[in-house]
């Protein structure tokens, strides 16, 4: 061959060969600090990362169902915002509160009143921004569970995912490994018990609402009836599932660009933050997000840069389980953002 040609062969394959070397460093890269940080954390982690300008892909334990808590609201705002985009609802549209709508966990809705009205547009932003169980269950209800995981199934794919309940009935199925009678218990019955956080004190505050005593028990604590709850694979999904749903979202495939828009703002979009994975992400950057937290449970997923139809958007979904979720979930998942920050976003 020519000097000539063979120098503008040589040349021509440059590109392609750095960027395969580039697409190794950083799934190389991640995989060794998310090992690292897996390693010298308690519990387990699950990382789900795609750069949706490339397709490069990273996945460290995300083909494995997790327990999504909190972060299965996302679905609940997608399925609820097809309605809207089908003509089958508003955003203007009243639901009234209902007392059997009424569960613990944030948001103030739990202590107003039944019969007083929101609109849908309200109670999706109550549900995203402060994570209202009481909203979300009371957008649920107004959808319909069937319609809820018809949706969720098809934006995560069916074998991604378990079925979704409303809160209440997460509140159920974990005190009924305790004892069947927990179903009987009312919503205020259900607010009172979680008054006192898990452990001792809340197992005897369920045992009186219950009038049983610890020989009547079929779980001998808290921690034995989450473990149960959580092998049911309910309220669960994969992270492949989970990022899959994402990337649809940013790209246009879920929801008219109205609906879209609407999710991000609700989703906190150019509002950053210093929790979890925003504390280790750079701060200019935008990010649409959720987290989840329930008893030795936690998540957080999101999108960096979502914008634009996803043209420059990093999908992450992180879970992490049998750890303190209060006071340790927050710097393993402030790691993981650090990581993705000094690998996959470093590169672009």
């Amino acid at each position: 061959m020519p000097p000539l040609a063979a120098l503008l062969g040589c040349l021509l394959t440059l590109p392609k060969s750095a960027e395969t070397a580039h697409a190794a460093g950083w799934t190389d890269a991640l995989r060794q600090q998310v090992e690292q940080i897996d390693r010298t954390s308690p519990g387990a982690l699950g990382v789900y990362v795609k750069r949706l300008d490339t397709g490069e892909t990273f996945s460290y334990g995300a083909d494995q169902r997790w327990y999504l808590g909190s972060t299965v609201k996302v679905p609940v705002a997608i399925a609820v915002l097809q309605q809207v985009d089908a003509g089958k609802l508003r955003l203007t549209d009243q639901l009234v509160l209902q007392d059997t709508d009424k569960v613990d966990g944030s948001g103030q809705l739990v202590w107003r009143p039944a019969g007083a009205a929101y609109t849908v547009d309200a109670l999706i932003t109550r549900m995203l921004g402060v994570s209202d169980n009481t909203a979300a269950n009371m957008l649920i209800r107004r959808v319909g569970l069937d319609a809820l995981n018809r949706s969720n199934q098809t934006a995560m794919g069916a074998g991604n995912t378990g079925r979704l309940t409303d809160f209440t009935q997460i509140r159920y199925d974990v005190y009924a490994e305790l004892h069947p009678d927990a179903r009987r218990l009312s919503n205020l019955q259900l607010v009172q018990v979680a008054s006192e956080p898990v452990g001792p004190g809340r197992l005897g505050t369920v045992k009186r609402a219950m009038k049983k005593n610890d020989a009547a028990l079929q779980a001998k604590d808290f921690d034995e009836a989450y473990d149960r709850y959580y092998r049911h694979g309910l309220n669960a999904a994969t992270l492949e599932g989970y990022g899959q749903m994402l990337e649809k979202l940013v790209r246009g495939q879920l929801l008219s660009a109205m609906g879209t828009q609407r999710l991000f703002t609700a989703m906190k979009f150019g509002t950053p933050g210093e929790y979890r994975l925003e504390a280790g992400l750079p701060k200019t950057v935008k990010f649409i997000h959720k987290t989840g937290t329930q008893y030795r449970r936690a998540c957080h997923v999101g999108v960096v840069n979502p914008q634009n139809g996803g043209a420059r958007a990093v999908v992450i979904a992180t879970c992490a389980a049998d750890l303190d979720d209060q006071k340790e979930a927050g710097g393993v998942f402030e790691d993981v953002g650090r990581a993705v920050r000094q690998t996959v976003l470093a590169g672009m």
